[in-house]
């Protein structure tokens, strides 16, 4: 192994606390990750100042240190050192940490991991159910009918199997085995069991454990509560059972043992959990129908920005097992994307920024579609007053859905097609109602802020416009600060001598819409620290190369790649902010270390939808990391870009 970088991971030891304090440490595609044991004992000034080391950071419970694209050399120095110092406790380069995390994100992280992996099923499933309803009411079929009866079964299916589908998610979620997950749903679910439940005689376990005779079909809390359990009792048989017969007795005793913990203790207690939630969603649905509508319609940006709206969307799920029908996520959520879409395609109306322009019209209309990041980080969180209207008219919306009772019959994107959704119980009541409140929402949301457009557009709109024509100057500025900043120590130094070629111009990995790198969800990058670039709010999961070179670093995980052209540029594409600890998830068909690429051929596919579901930002930044060897680089597209498209440039 080289020792070019032993003095560096020496250095970093110490400064993090030495190797007493370092609980854990991994690596993703620029920077070190530690679990540390006290982060008061690092010294972040001193590795901000030390050569090597570009900046040092703590998120989500994680002590980071960037170091560039040569982190796994410097991270299989540091793991060899600590070798040497006896430390038994860190992980290898692809595992994750054990990251210190509140009770509270512990929760969300589970239930948004559980439910989001079976949505698709729930959405087929529900709009099956809205085209059955569109049938009967447009006399094309009747409910006696054959047709109406095998259709309603597909639907009815993902319902009444639902405990088998939240038990392989929440088996994946826990680590555990998902198919004996599934296994121990099925033996809640066996036509056996309700046959003893419709032929209510009482039942016992070896004559003595008495059995509540439940059917569990469609039920959500009893089997997450089995979960739970197996994920403790298969990990304890895996340590106490000898590896000669473990394949054998685990999966034996993980169904005798859970299995009759699920049907005589955790079944009957999730069941009256169940008719608690039960009881809950009926006092709401006649009592306080107004008041989620609005709370979601009004408050989602805010939830979207602290990742709390994954522990509240699950909640429709359950009640839509529970009663057939959400009425608490879906239509406060259709109606808060349409304002923030609204909001946002006004301020493109408005604004004499033409850069700006570009950016909020294209994230106006993802928005009204059901992706509202681009808007929201875009536009109307910097901008604010957009934020204020959309908040506003997102509430008026949601207050209108909620006092009309207006539910969804199936989960999806919540964006104007979601509108089909809400057709169900043979009506199209829901659907007229929901139709009635978005526009009530988009009224709202355009006057108040066109209204608000008079003051903060024409005070802002001069200084938008420099900001908009200095763009360039400003990025090679950044780019020079940078340099003199953090030092040159965290580029690669592979390439010795400058280079000089003509401008090179790098294109967009992505299709989607072109945000400043100072706006990106991650201060490694928003400072530049790592080389001057932009961020691309992603409108689908193709990663296609920016140019044409070796791939010289491709993380396991897929979700970042480092190119070295043919004339020493190192480009940097990262795909998602913190998607390393999705530990590969959601990436697919990722290209091989060492690689020759062409601009435009295919990096990587990235799961949009899993990245969001874990909670990441999905932007995909582009940033060339050794700039100081260069002359400027300037960001040269705005707006909406498709893959392939020039977006930056370079000088010798």
């Amino acid at each position: 192994m080289s020792t070019k970088y032993s003095p560096l991971a020496e250095q970093i030891i110490v400064l993090v606390g030495g190797a007493e304090n370092i609980e854990n440490v991994y690596h993703c595609q620029t920077r070190l990750r530690f679990t540390l044991h006290d982060d008061e004992k690092a010294d972040q000034a001193a590795l901000n100042d030390t050569d090597g080391v570009t900046t040092s950071l703590i998120s989500g419970g994680v002590f980071q240190v960037v170091v560039g694209m040569h982190v796994k050399d410097v991270h299989d120095e540091i793991q060899r050192q600590l070798a040497a110092q006896g430390h038994t406790q860190t992980k290898q380069t692809d595992d994750k940490p054990k990251e210190k995390k509140r009770f509270l994100d512990v929760v969300i992280d589970f239930v948004s991991g559980t439910f989001q992996p079976i949505i698709p099923a729930l959405s087929g499933a529900g709009m099956i159910k809205a085209l059955l309803a569109l049938l009967v009411v447009f006399n094309i079929t009747t409910r006696d009918s054959q047709t109406y009866y095998v259709l309603n079964f597909f639907a009815d299916a993902v319902f009444y199997f639902l405990p088998i589908l939240i038990a392989f998610s929440a088996a994946t979620k826990l680590k555990c085995n998902p198919v004996l997950a599934a296994a121990l749903a099925g033996i809640m679910l066996h036509p056996s069991w309700i046959a003893l439940v419709t032929k209510g005689e009482p039942v016992h376990l070896f004559d003595l454990i008495p059995l509540t005779l439940v059917n569990y079909g469609g039920s959500v809390v009893p089997i997450i509560l089995v979960i739970l359990v197996q994920s403790v009792v298969e990990k304890w048989l895996h340590k106490v059972i000898p590896a000669a017969i473990n394949l054998v007795f685990v999966p034996m005793l993980t169904l005798l043992i859970v299995g009759t913990l699920g049907m005589t203790v955790l079944g009957p207690i999730g069941n009256i959990l169940s008719g608690y939630l039960a009881t809950f969603f009926t006092f709401l649905s006649t009592n306080a129908a107004w008041a989620p509508a609005v709370i979601i319609g009004a408050l989602l940006p805010v939830m979207v920005m602290f990742g709390l709206h994954n522990a509240v969307a699950p909640l429709g799920i359950v009640q839509m097992a529970q009663t057939g029908f959400d009425s608490i996520f879906g239509p406060g959520a259709l109606c808060s994307n349409i304002a923030q879409g609204v909001a946002s395609l006004v301020v493109a109306f408005r604004t004499k920024d033409i850069k700006l322009r570009q950016i909020a019209s294209a994230g106006g209309i993802t928005a009204l579609m059901g992706i509202t990041e681009p808007a929201l980080y875009g536009v109307n969180l910097p901008k604010r007053y957009p934020l204020v209207a959309a908040m506003i008219g997102g509430g008026c919306g949601g207050l209108y859905a909620g006092l009309t009772q207006t539910h969804r019959f199936a989960t999806g994107s919540s964006g104007l097609p979601a509108a089909l959704l809400y057709i169900g119980e043979d009506s199209m009541r829901h659907f007229y109602n929901i139709l009635i409140a978005l526009g009530i929402s988009a009224v709202v949301t355009f006057t108040l802020t066109l209204v608000f457009t008079f003051r903060y557009e024409k005070k802002h709109a001069p200084a938008a416009a420099g900001k908009s024509a200095d763009a360039g100057g400003a990025a090679a500025a950044a780019s020079k600060e940078s340099v003199e900043e953090f030092g040159e120590g965290e580029f690669s130094t592979d390439t010795l001598t400058l280079v000089r070629t003509d401008v090179t111009e790098l294109t967009a990995p992505c299709a989607g819409v072109v945000v400043p790198l100072t706006d990106v969800a991650d201060p490694a990058f928003a400072s530049q620290a790592m080389g001057p670039g932009i961020g691309i709010e992603p409108a689908d999961g193709a990663i296609v190369a920016p140019c044409s070179g070796t791939v010289m670093v491709a993380m396991d995980t897929g979700h970042a790649f480092g190119i070295r052209t043919d004339d020493g540029r190192e480009v940097l594409v990262h795909v998602g902010i913190d998607t390393v600890t999705m530990k590969g998830h959601g990436f697919t068909d990722a290209v091989a270390q060492g690689s020759k690429v062409e601009a435009g051929q295919h990096l990587v596919t990235a799961d949009l939808a899993a990245i969001k579901e874990a909670g990441h930002p999905a932007t995909v930044i582009l940033v060339l990391t050794n700039y100081a060897m260069f002359g400027d680089v300037t960001p040269t597209a705005t707006g909406s870009v498709i893959a392939g498209e020039p977006v930056m440039t370079v000088a010798p």
